[in-house]
């Protein structure tokens, strides 16, 4: 109550776990751009009805992360679920101004640091973005640090509503052990095919 979220609601498709952990490793790290559609499909089954007109908005990749990955996996699950619900996709509405650390590890406080004046709105999108209802997307939510600085950067942007849609959501009472976990995937992924070990915080 002392401090209310800036978003409208998160819908998620399903708690992150072991087996959804194998499946967001794969899609973010192990090239496996395919299963998008599958789980585009889950996040839209879990989506309230959309009135009215809404921009759909992933949250972005640094260039340079860009670049190495070759992919931004929350704009491949943007465009599906653009198309399955019959919005407008903005691809590019916000963008990282600066690359940012691996998030996996570090605590909400610091997490909320490191991503401090990362992420602003696409000038060229102002217009769009003034007065519009975005849904952000994004495949995990974690500690809702990338998440919050996104919503941050659509309301100074003049957005009315921001709702967010992501694949899996680490609740920690479900989960039980932590980041200290994240860490440890987020470190194991890099360099070789994934395993299911942990989320990978982008």
């Amino acid at each position: 109550m002392a401090q209310p979220p800036r978003h409208d609601g998160i819908a998620a498709a399903t708690l992150y776990g072991d087996a959804t952990r194998t499946l967001v490793l794969r899609f973010k790290h192990g090239r496996k751009v395919g299963l998008a559609g599958l789980m585009a499909r889950l996040m839209v089954a879990r989506l309230p009805a959309l009135e009215g007109e809404w921009l759909v908005v992933p949250v972005p990749l640094h260039r340079w992360r860009l670049w190495q990955r070759g992919y931004n996996q929350s704009a491949l699950l943007a465009a599906e679920i653009a198309r399955a619900v019959g919005q407008p996709l903005l691809v590019d509405g916000l963008v990282r101004r600066k690359r940012t650390p691996s998030l996996g590890g570090l605590g909400a406080k610091a997490r909320a640091q490191a991503l401090s004046g990362a992420i602003a709105p696409h000038p060229r999108h102002a217009a769009r973005l003034r007065g519009a209802q975005v849904l952000l997307v994004d495949d995990v939510l974690t500690s809702g640090a990338t998440s919050d600085a996104c919503v941050r950067a659509l309301r100074r942007a003049g957005a009315t509503r921001v709702k967010i849609a992501c694949f899996a959501r680490v609740l920690r009472e479900a989960e039980g052990r932590g980041d200290s976990r994240e860490a440890g995937a987020t470190k194991r992924s890099k360099g070789k095919r994934p395993e299911p070990c942990g989320p990978g915080v982008s």
